[in-house]
């Protein structure tokens, strides 16, 4: 069901998802999916970072999607714990590779508890091209699934970030960047804390560079 101003719905598994999709006008354009943080936290697909990060892959040509989880905004249905989100987030994958069947390349995004659901995301869909994980909490949640990470992608944090302990940001990077066959980055923006507030250019011009060096539009 399609309304104004690119604001469309998602079949979603618990009813209908609210989301904002623009389709490039590029023949076999890539895609990409923005994952929100936590919606008990105020988490929603207009969260700032959610934000910037859709519009830079607008801007380099992609088709992108981005929405509100079970429960946030006009969704239906409610907080799931992440089980329900991750299936969320396959809807949302499942519409815009159905709506874009000649694209080759998908990509993931996920922002803070949307990190999280972006890599379990990564581990059930092969067809992932590349992620990109904004302020994971691994002292919060477990990324022991990533055994292996299978995908190459980006880590990017502050290295004010205020939820984060940084012991255990460094564990997640030892854990990532020692598999085989693929490259995991990280980018650690410095004065930046976990929402990236005044840092919102830095964290814009990380996300460009990395589509443009791992993108096969560029």
């Amino acid at each position: 069901m399609k309304l104004n101003n690119s604001e469309i719905f998602i079949n979603g598994p618990d009813g209908k998802l609210e989301a904002k999709y623009v389709q490039s006008k590029r023949e076999n354009a890539p895609l990409a999916v923005i994952l929100h943080p936590h919606p008990e936290y105020g988490g929603t697909m207009n969260n700032k970072v959610v934000y910037h990060a859709y519009h830079t892959f607008l801007k380099n040509g992609f088709s992108v999607c981005r929405f509100n989880f079970r429960g946030v905004g006009k969704s239906e249905g409610k907080f799931d714990n992440g089980l329900g989100e991750l299936s969320d987030a396959a809807a949302a994958l499942d519409f815009i590779q159905r709506n874009n069947a000649n694209s080759n390349e998908s990509w993931v995004i996920g922002f803070s508890f949307g990190a999280l659901i972006s890599m379990q995301l990564l581990m059930r869909r092969p067809e992932i091209f590349r992620f990109i994980s904004i302020s994971p909490q691994p002292n919060i949640f477990d990324f022991n699934f990533l055994a292996p990470c299978p995908t190459s992608g980006l880590v990017i944090h502050g290295d004010q970030d205020q939820l984060v302990p940084k012991d255990t940001m460094i564990v997640l990077k030892e854990k990532l960047v020692s598999q085989k066959n693929i490259t995991v980055d990280f980018n650690e923006i410095k004065g930046a804390n976990h929402f990236f507030t005044g840092k919102e250019k830095d964290l814009v011009d990380c996300i460009d560079g990395y589509i443009k060096k791992e993108s096969r539009l560029f």
